[in-house]
This record gives C-alpha cells, structure tokens and sequence, in this order.
C-alpha cells in the first residue's frame, strides 16, 4: 500500500540548510502485530521506488522469503528521489516555484534522520530485520550506527562503510556529463535529460562486468562494422531511465552516495562499525565494481557478530 508521511517542522540539514518541513512516499506490505516485532525495513537503490515487490519480485511477495502474511514490509522513497518523497521537482515555499537547482541535497544521514521521524510516527520499536543494497546499504549501517538499538538483524548487500574514490569519481562523471547537457542550466523538469542517458551509460559500467558484457553483448557476425550489440544497449538503458526518471533527482542522490562516511563525527570509520549490536550478515557479489567485495570482507571483519 503507498502512503505519505508528512513532517511539518523545520529539519535541518549536515549542510546547515533549514527546511520548512519534507514529506516521504513510502510502500507497506502485511500488518503490524500486536508485539510490534515483525518489521522488516527495505532500503532501495539509486533509482528504485518505494516498492520493493515491484523491483525485487524474487523475495518480496506472496510465498516469497519477505511474506507479508508473515511480515510487515515497509520501504521508503529515499529524499531526493522522484517516486513521491520530497524532491528538486517540489515547490520552495519561499520562492512558490520548484527546487530544480537550488534543492539542497540529503546525506546519508540527513535521510536516515527523516526515516526515524517516520518510524516514530508509525509506533514502530525495534526492527526485526534491515536490508538494504548499494545506497540502501549504505542508509542500512548509518542507521545501525546512528541508533544501535533500532534493529535486531541487518543485511547489508554491495555496500560500504564510506564512499570509495573509485565511487566518488564514477558519480563526478556521470554528474559531468549531466552538466555538458546544454538544457541542464534551464529551470524545468526535463532539464539535463539527454546527460543523464549518458550518466545512466557510465554508471551501467560499474554495475556491470567484463565477462557478462562478453556474455550478453557478444557478436556473433565476424563481419560487422557498426552497430554493436554493447552500444545499443547502453543507449537502449538510457532511454529506459530517461522515461521514468530525472536529472535533478539523478544529480541530487549521487552526491548524497558521495557523502556517505560512517566515520564521519565518529573518530573512525572502524569505531563507529563496532557499535552496530544488531546480528550481522554481509554478502557481497563478486563482479561488483562499484562494490567490491573486499569492502565487504571490511564490514564483516569490523562489526561484531557479522558474518
């Protein structure tokens, strides 16, 4: 079921920037019990919405390992994302037109913050189980960090304790390309469409491998010259992307992954980890190059009772 949380209070943001208030979208599935201990809280990815049995089909839904006869599911459009939650595309109060440009964008943190507004306003405790992979991952261990008591397993999937380099400067690329679209200067929801096709492009080369691009984009005629299968899907998963999506909110989450650092106000990244007291399992996925698994093994290593 999609429902709207409204926080009417001023919510200040790591930035210093004060907001009037923000609104979130998010997706239920099941019930509460009376104990209140059947929660299993799902954070998505960069560009997912708020619900994960439409993403994540094989887990969450009837008969699946996520049941709702069994569990309550809820998922939260992150802040910045445009499936609901407070936006670029949302009018300023201050100014009575959109953001666009002048959105301050939600860190890691920031969005963690506003979740806990929300489970505060929904009576939920403890929650049974996080999970979450990527950006979801890493709002899952900021949270596990930032209030130690809030779940009672988590699953963190491809993620990190802080943004890598290599992370960072693959978002600087795709924001660069975004930027050289010559529409992104203009005040409207198209603006930087065409570069966030070609960010979509650049970012599919760090979710995906060399060998399953050798799989699934292999030619099979030694004669062509042109037109390679490779090419047309990367322009094909721009397309996709640009009918559902857009720029701001593009632009606007990858510089909330960059700012992703459990460390930060925390002495170290290795100190604030060993304070997560929720049971552990970190899995991590083997042709990840955003993600590699050596930044798992890290987790498991620094969090107590992970595995």
């Amino acid at each position: 079921m999609f429902k709207e949380f409204k926080y009417n209070q001023p919510f200040q943001l790591e930035s210093g920037r004060t907001l009037p208030g923000f609104h979130l979208a998010y997706t239920t599935h099941g019930e509460l019990n009376a104990a209140k201990d059947n929660v299993v809280w799902i954070f998505h990815a960069l560009t997912a919405n708020s619900d994960p049995a439409e993403w994540w089909d094989g887990l969450v839904g009837e008969g699946k390992l996520f049941t709702p006869d069994k569990y309550f599911i809820i998922c939260v459009n992150m802040p910045g994302s445009c499936y609901g939650s407070i936006s670029p595309l949302d009018v300023d109060t201050g100014t009575g037109e959109p953001y666009y440009h002048h959105f301050p964008f939600f860190t890691i943190k920031d969005m963690i913050k506003t979740y806990q507004h929300l489970r505060d306003a929904l009576s939920i405790g403890k929650i049974y189980l996080g999970v979450g992979g990527s950006m979801g991952g890493q709002q899952l261990l900021e949270w596990a960090i930032e209030e130690p008591g809030a779940f009672e397993n988590i699953l963190p999937i491809a993620t990190n304790a802080q943004h890598s380099p290599w992370g960072v400067a693959f978002n600087a690329s795709q924001r660069m390309a975004i930027e050289a679209d010559a529409t992104w200067k203009e005040n409207n929801a198209n603006a930087g469409i065409e570069g966030m096709k070609v960010a979509r492009s650049i970012a599919l080369l760090s979710y995906r491998h060399y060998e399953t691009y050798g799989v699934s984009q292999l030619e099979t005629d030694d004669n062509k010259l042109e037109k390679f299968k490779s090419e047309s899907y990367q322009r094909y998963q721009g397309e996709k992307l640009a009918r559902r999506f857009n720029a701001f909110s593009y632009y606007n989450l990858s510089l909330g992954m960059d700012s992703h650092n459990v460390g930060r106000g925390r002495e170290s990244i290795e100190k604030a980890l060993k304070t997560i007291r929720a049971k552990t399992l970190v899995i991590g996925i083997s042709s990840d190059l955003l993600f590699p698994v050596e930044e798992q093994k890290f987790l498991a290593a620094n969090i107590p009772n992970a595995q």
